[in-house]
């Protein structure tokens, strides 16, 4: 079984691979597809962004079988992605937990939006995306524009993190388990640990 320091370590080593441009970038051989048909021991669990620009098994270089990724808008975890997640690491073996937000997120910058304007709406749907991720940023400080929305990023990934803990016996429970924050740069396409890992 794969550490969280080891899982953290191959994940950044993935991420620099991702930076130089020398990622593997090639499809799994068949023997490594054969080898996966009958299980899966992925060595670390994404919690993400369902951002089309951010898919974590390019940014971290790892092929079939390696992450357990779940994904979502502004990387809101409900009791289904609890779920999910309490799956990977009870059941398959995942030590460690990235909550992986990114710069210029969509549906932090719609929570922002709704609460500078209240009278503001949007469908039934989104609306309930945007209240998972309103308690998390509501009490940012005094920065405005694209600092205000980068504080707002990275608050919304610790909010995450702590509702990890909070709504999950198992997860929080777990002394072996590192469960850390990060964000991802559109910009330079490198990601920075924005949070020491709980349990560590």
């Amino acid at each position: 079984m794969v550490t969280a320091a080891e899982a953290l370590q191959r994940l950044l080593e993935g991420n620099q691979r991702f930076l130089a441009g020398t990622a593997s970038g090639v499809l799994p051989e068949e023997a490594k597809r054969e080898a996966l048909k009958d299980g899966q021991a992925p060595f670390a669990v994404i919690l993400g962004c369902a951002d089309s620009r951010v898919p974590p098994e390019l940014i971290f270089d790892q092929g079939l079988g390696e992450l357990f990724v779940v994904r979502t808008a502004g990387h809101v975890a409900t009791p289904i992605e609890l779920g999910s997640i309490e799956y990977a690491v009870e059941h398959l073996g995942a030590r460690l937990i990235v909550v992986l937000g990114h710069s210029s997120c969509g549906a932090v910058q719609a929570t922002l939006g709704a609460i500078d304007d209240p009278d503001s709406s949007s469908t039934p749907n989104i609306e309930a995306l945007i209240e998972k991720i309103r308690p998390g940023i509501s009490s940012l400080g005094e920065a405005e524009g694209a600092q205000r929305l980068a504080d707002a990023v990275e608050a919304n990934v610790h909010a995450t993190i702590e509702h990890l803990s909070a709504g999950s016996n198992l997860l929080r429970e777990r002394e072996d388990l590192v469960i850390l924050g990060a964000v991802y740069s559109l910009e330079t396409g490198a990601v920075e640990l924005v949070s020491p890992g709980a349990g560590s």
